[in-house]
Formats: structure tokens, C-alpha cells, sequence
């Protein structure tokens, strides 16, 4: 009886909770709709104060611009030229970082070998190795790539150092318990499951910073996005520079957008 009349309360909330929600998610985009005019106004009020469209160009002015840098192709090439060199210094970048980090944090052996050298060459930013791509790839996608995969390597390689780290001991022993006593089996049935959550964070967070990277390795020559940025500039046609800029942040929105779904698939189990 009690059960039923709990269950019956339950379900008499249920739709009410679901208004509240819904009341409150209409209130968080009308707010977000608000902001978002209020920031163009100042802006465009901002670029007529200036007058000057070299110094603050106008949103309706990168308006237009976006529409002819679409219309003439170049926006796509450009971003085809960034996609280039950024996807694969990410996936290298990003296998590499997994899996040392995986090693070291399982293999006591190989983390107290390493460890010294990951403590010198960690604070060591991604773009003070671009003089070393210029010598030894040269400026292009071969460089670029290289700084990219050099920034998603230590982003992931932390995330999946501490992910392993924090398996608990308890798993590996009821795992022990059921038969699995190699390493490699221990890794794959255990840590890496459990482990999951903090490298996929790593996975995601490597996806944003990596996109910062390739801007401004991109500065020192290398084709893409971050290139027209820049040359725009030494135009003075900063509409043009906003208008890539937007598209990278519209690109990253997307990229990160997917990875979340397939984060959520992903750790589906867990739920």
C-alpha cells in the first residue's frame, strides 16, 4: 500500500518537475538570446563611436565579409588547409599521449624512469618547439602538424597518467580474484574501462586547445585559418580577421558538440 501511494506521488510530480525544467531552460535561452543582442549592440554602438572599420569593424561589415569569403571558396580552402595539418597532430598526438600515459601509470618501472624527463619537458609551452619544426620540417603542414601533436600529447598524456592512477585497487583484486593476472589482460578488462571517463576529458579538452595551437603555429607561415588572421590584418581588413576567427570558434562548437555525443555513447555503460 505504501509503495503504491509512493509511486502514485511520483508520478503525480513528474509533470510538474517537468514545467519547472522546461520553464527553466526557456529562461536560460532567453537570457542567452539577451545577452547576445545586448553584446552586438554595444558592438555595433562600439564601431560607430570609432568610426574607423581598420580599428573595429562593424558586425554588419563581417556580415558581408563572411558572405564573400564564403561565396569565393576561400573560407573552405582555408579551413581544409587548418584541417590539414590539425586532425593529424591530433590523432598523433592524441594516441601517443594515451598511451605513454596509460604505461606510466600502470608500470611503476617506466614511470620512475620517465618521470624526470616529463617534469623538464612538460612546462615547455608547444610553440617554443617551432623553431624545431622550421629546422627540421620546414614551415608548412609538416611543422604545424608537429606543434599540434606536441600539445595534444601532454594534454593527454596527463588525463590518462591520472585516470589510471585512480583505478581503484579493489577492482584489480576482485579482477585477480576472477583469473586475470597479466598485465596486459588487467589493462584492457580494468584500468582502461575504469580509466575511460578522465581520458575521454582529455581526448575532449585536446580537441579545444589543440584549435588555439594550429592558429598560431599558423602565424609563422603555415597555410590555414590562422594565416588569413593574420594577413587580413597587415591589410587592415579586420573584418575579414573576425571572420576567421568566428569560424574557428564555429568549428570548435561543432567539434565538440559531436565528441560529446560519442562521449555519452561511450560511457553509456556507466548510467
Amino acid at each position: 500500500m505504501s509503495i503504491e501511494s509512493a509511486t502514485e506521488r511520483e508520478s503525480d510530480a513528474t509533470p510538474g518537475t517537468r514545467v519547472r525544467v522546461s520553464g527553466a531552460a526557456l529562461r536560460r535561452h532567453l537570457l542567452g538570446l539577451l545577452g547576445t543582442v545586448g553584446f552586438l549592440l554595444a558592438w555595433q554602438a562600439g564601431a560607430m563611436a570609432i568610426a574607423k572599420p581598420f580599428l573595429l569593424p562593424s558586425p554588419f561589415a563581417v556580415a558581408s565579409a563572411f558572405v564573400s569569403e564564403l561565396a569565393s571558396g576561400r573560407m573552405l580552402a582555408k579551413l581544409a588547409q587548418s584541417l590539414f595539418h590539425y586532425v593529424p597532430g591530433l590523432v598523433v598526438g592524441t594516441g601517443l599521449g594515451i598511451a605513454v600515459g596509460v604505461g606510466m601509470g600502470w608500470s611503476e618501472t617506466l614511470d620512475s624512469a620517465l618521470t624526470p624527463v616529463t617534469r623538464v619537458l612538460r612546462p615547455i609551452p608547444p610553440l617554443a618547439w617551432i623553431a624545431f619544426a622550421i629546422v627540421w620540417i620546414g614551415i608548412g603542414h609538416g611543422g604545424a602538424t608537429f606543434i599540434v601533436a606536441i600539445g595534444a600529447f601532454w594534454i593527454n598524456f596527463y588525463n590518462a597518467y591520472s585516470g589510471v592512477e585512480s583505478v581503484p585497487e579493489d577492482l584489480q583484486d576482485v579482477a585477480a580474484s576472477l583469473g586475470i593476472h597479466d598485465d596486459l589482460r588487467m589493462i584492457r578488462k580494468v584500468v582502461l574501462p575504469s580509466a575511460t571517463p578522465e581520458i575521454l576529458t582529455g581526448v575532449r579538452t585536446s580537441i579545444g586547445q589543440c584549435w588555439m595551437i594550429v592558429v598560431a603555429a599558423e602565424l609563422f607561415g603555415a597555410p590555414g585559418v590562422g594565416y588569413q588572421i593574420i594577413n587580413a590584418a597587415q591589410n587592415l581588413a579586420m573584418d575579414v580577421s573576425v571572420v576567421y576567427m568566428l569560424v574557428i570558434s564555429a568549428v570548435f562548437l561543432v567539434s565538440d558538440a559531436l565528441f560529446r555525443t560519442v562521449e555519452g555513447r561511450l560511457l553509456a555503460w556507466r548510467n
